[in-house]
């Protein structure tokens, strides 16, 4: 069984980030700022979205008691970006630099919000940096058996009518007596045209409950094929950070279960990191050095290795031994082509799993964790990689 488990990093609603191109856009205001000119002076209007603030500052001081008419007002966007450098940039709503005025207006009113949007962006770079080697720690432990409670339909039933009663001077009326029984009738019809609907729904969905719980329940037990298909669904559900293609095979009759890992490459591993500076409006972006990189990735491929013999002795407790082997795409130093060359591969049993302190993931070296089993790699302590023969 081959999945394919696409790439899956979630920033926060409303803002858009990219690094190599315009780089975080945040908009003042659902409407962005308006400049209102009249008699009293010009003022800049803002509002910051999702939080319910509006504040109104002069911009430049009005003619008192003139009786000058107040000239139209001119409504303009603001939009604020992070760029891939770490500088801020104001634009209009046509893509042209705002004017001074507005930047240092925007800058003294909503400073303070202008600043938390940089140091989110800034955690958002270096939280992704970060889960790229943390991804065992979602481990689950071997000591909990999985089990599927049966979830309840919670669609309400349609509720049954109640007939509309002629009154009594209606019932002199023929006409309307019938007009009333044809309601009532009606009424009546639709309310079992919903309940048909609405067993109907509650029956599939029932039927699909069953089924789930039947599926983990002989998956648990040492079914095969339940076990193929429940920890298909089971990988399928995790976010993975970069995109990691994963073959799987359980064999003995439910005891073994063997991995073939299509890894992430070097190149997919972010390049940059950010801090914010205390003063000013800026994001400092700086490069990650290629060993600090090569470091970073021999972290990520043994982090997804752990957490996938993790999900294996944990979602299925008849497994008794694991093996995983995670390659890679290089190009052959022969031939000059890219071919597949295995990185590192593992056999661990359940014995030597369930030794691991499951509690305190947070102190494991990653790294060294495979070391505990029967593992074939040659790497440096840099993280540079050499071709191994896999199990």
């Amino acid at each position: 069984m081959a999945l394919r488990f696409r790439k899956s990093i979630k920033l926060a609603p409303g803002i858009r980030m990219n690094l190599s191109g315009g780089g975080l856009s945040w908009t003042l205001g659902p409407r962005g700022a308006s400049i209102g000119i009249g008699k009293r002076g010009t003022f800049l209007n803002t509002g910051i979205p999702g939080t319910g603030l509006y504040s109104r500052q002069s911009l430049s001081g009005g003619s008192g008691g003139s009786r000058q008419q107040a000239t139209a007002t001119t409504s303009i966007s603001m939009t604020v970006s992070v760029k891939d450098d770490g500088t801020i940039t104001f634009m209009d709503s046509n893509g042209n630099p705002a004017s001074e005025a507005l930047i240092e207006a925007a800058k003294k009113q909503k400073g303070d919000a202008i600043k938390a949007t940089i140091q989110k962006t800034c955690n958002d770079i270096n939280a992704q940096v970060e889960a790229l080697g943390e991804l065992h720690l979602h481990t689950p432990s071997p000591k909990n058996r999985p089990i599927y409670p049966l979830q309840k339909f919670d669609a309400p039933p349609p509720i049954q009518p109640t007939p509309t009663v002629p009154g009594f001077f209606a019932k002199f009326f023929k006409r309307k007596v019938a007009r009333i029984d044809a309601e009532n009738i009606r009424a009546q019809a639709n309310f079992e045209a919903e309940l048909q609907a609405w067993e109907t729904d509650k029956g599939q969905f029932d039927n699909t409950e069953r089924k789930k719980h039947k599926l983990v329940s002989d998956a648990v037990q040492g079914d095969p094929d339940a076990m193929e298909s429940f920890f298909g669904e089971v990988l399928q559900d995790i976010v993975w950070p970069r995109e990691t293609i994963v073959s799987f095979e359980v064999r003995d009759g439910g005891k073994r279960l063997a991995f073939d890992v299509d890894l992430p490459e070097v190149s997919d591993m972010p390049s940059k990191t950010a801090s914010v500076p205390q003063r000013g409006f800026k994001l400092s972006v700086k490069e990650i050095g290629p060993t600090n990189i090569q470091k970073l990735y021999a972290k990520h491929i043994h982090s997804i290795g752990f957490r996938l013999l993790g999900e294996a002795f944990g979602m299925l407790p008849t497994v008794q031994e694991v093996t995983l082997s995670g390659y890679s795409q290089r190009k052959s130093k022969t031939t000059g082509h890219e071919e597949n060359e295995y990185l590192f591969s593992v056999v661990a049993n359940r014995s030597d799993w369930e030794a691991i302190n499951f509690i305190s993931l947070q102190s494991i070296d990653v790294l060294e964790a495979f070391t505990r089993f029967e593992l074939r790699r040659d790497m440096t302590k840099t993280g540079i990689f050499k071709a191994i023969q896999a199990f």
